[in-house]
Order: C-alpha cells, then sequence, then structure tokens
C-alpha cells in the first residue's frame, strides 16, 4: 500500500477564533500552522483567505499572495488553493488567485445546497476553473459532496481539460452532502477510476472515523480545524494535533506517511 498523504485544511472560511481560539487567521498565522504541521506529518496545506480584522472569508488577492509566498519560501508542502465561493461566487473573484500557480487547487465540479445557502458551480464556471488549471499547469483536487460530482469530473477529462491519474476529495458528512458512511465511502472509491487517487474530508465528528477508514482502505486523508475545530468532544483541537492523531493512526496501522515529495510522486505533479 503506497504512503498516507496527509493534507491539513487549517481555516476555511467559517471557523473563527472565538470557535476556537487556534484557528489561523492572519497570513503569518497560516504559514506558522503550515511549518507546524508538516513538522507533525502534513504533506499538502488547503488555503483560505480571511480577513485579517473581522475574520470573514476574503477573496483579496494580495492576502492569497502573501500566505503563498509565506508558505512557499518556509515549507516544502504542497500548496493547494481554495477556488471555493463562500467569500464570492463570482468566476473572476474565484480564478485570480489561480495566477500564483500553486502545485494544486480545489475544483468543485457541481452544486450543493449547504445549510444556509446554495453553493451554486455552474457548469460554465466549472469549464472555465478547469480551463484556467489547465493553462496555469494546476493539479486539480476534485471535491465531490455527492456521486454526480465524480462523473462531471469524468467528463471534463474526457474533454482534455484534466489528465490522468485525477484526484478526487471526498467530503462527507455535511448536511447537504453525503452521508459520512462506511458504505457511501466504499462506493464513492469504487466509483472513480481504478488508478486515480482520493482522500476524504470527514465534518465535524466525521473526521476521524473517515479518515480511519481511507488509512485502512488504501485512500488519504484530509483534517484540520476547516472541518473540526475539537480533538474529541468538548475539547478544543489544534491543527497540528489533528495531524499527529492521524499519523499515530496510520502508524498503528503499518502504514507509512508520505513526506511532501513523495506525495508529489503520489500525484503525478511536475
Amino acid at each position: 500500500m503506497e504512503k498516507l498523504i496527509i493534507t491539513i485544511a487549517p481555516t476555511g472560511s467559517i471557523p473563527t477564533k472565538k470557535n476556537n481560539p487556534n484557528v489561523p487567521i492572519k497570513p503569518d498565522e497560516i504559514i506558522q500552522t503550515g511549518i507546524l504541521c508538516e513538522k507533525a506529518g502534513a504533506s499538502i496545506i488547503h488555503v483560505h483567505a480571511r480577513d485579517p480584522v473581522d475574520e470573514t472569508a476574503s477573496t483579496d488577492f494580495q492576502i492569497f499572495k502573501e500566505i503563498y509566498q509565506g508558505l512557499s519560501r518556509e515549507t516544502n508542502l504542497i500548496i493547494q488553493i481554495s477556488t471555493g465561493g463562500r467569500a464570492g461566487m463570482e468566476y473572476e473573484k474565484r480564478s485570480e488567485r489561480l495566477s500564483l500557480k500553486p502545485e494544486m487547487a480545489s475544483l468543485t465540479t457541481g452544486s450543493v445546497n449547504f445549510p444556509s445557502f446554495v453553493y451554486a458551480n455552474s457548469p460554465d464556471l466549472i469549464h472555465a476553473l478547469t480551463k484556467d488549471m489547465q493553462t496555469y499547469g494546476i493539479k486539480p483536487e476534485i471535491e465531490v459532496f455527492d456521486v454526480s460530482m465524480i462523473q462531471n469530473a469524468l467528463d471534463l477529462a474526457d474533454q482534455g481539460l484534466m489528465r490522468h491519474p485525477l484526484h478526487f476529495d471526498f467530503v462527507m458528512g455535511l448536511k447537504g452532502a453525503i452521508p459520512a458512511t462506511i458504505e457511501n465511502l466504499v462506493y464513492l472509491k469504487n466509483t472513480i477510476p481504478r488508478e486515480a487517487t482520493w482522500t476524504v474530508a470527514g465534518i465535524g465528528a466525521c473526521q476521524l472515523p473517515m479518515c480511519t477508514h481511507a488509512i485502512a482502505m488504501g485512500g488519504h486523508a484530509r483534517v484540520g480545524l476547516e472541518d473540526c475545530i475539537y480533538f474529541r468532544k468538548g475539547e478544543l483541537a489544534s491543527n497540528e494535533q489533528l495531524v499527529k492523531r492521524i499519523v499515530k493512526m496510520s502508524n498503528a496501522m503499518d502504514r507509512k506517511i508520505a513526506s511532501p515529495d513523495e506525495a508529489r510522486k503520489i500525484l503525478g505533479l511536475t
């Protein structure tokens, strides 16, 4: 079984320091978190930007640039920039940050009903973001909130907009998305191409059990305060603490942890 790739999603668009003081908001906090999480065993960092004053999700290119440059300078992590739309749904706001040319970027290949709003990703917007990633040589991480998003991604690959092997992230346990069950994880894994790589992002209390199953099934794991602010019920977590727990779980199952460069080989990054 190939080594485990651990993705750290430290910030996201929702949790604030009021929810958990360990949530990194400012660029220097996110950079420092990247340093700590790389030492703990992470090889990919999933990057969102926040307004440093009010902590809201931001599309500010300069904030993304500061985070990207700092992480590039201080770590060997694979930087995966989010093109998510919580801070703004417009194509221009979601695409500008791709000009930084990170090795990876997230790509949601469909729409989903979040608890309070529709996360809309039209076919035209998905096509445009995919084309931008192709132009800049960025490998998409295909964010799968529902089974239909897998086929949408395969259609884009058939059009020559993405190179195989594809890489998928199964987002499970979020209200409006696919429920976090073993049966659903097995189904998702069996639906993607055999040569594709995949990781799982379990939301809230689903994070640990879904990542544990992914380790056993040969997939990869995403953890972080974006998805879950607790280490266990009633105990707030830090990002590096969540990484260390997955490293411990993987070692207990005799599966070694991939370094950033080993993760690059597994994912086919150049």
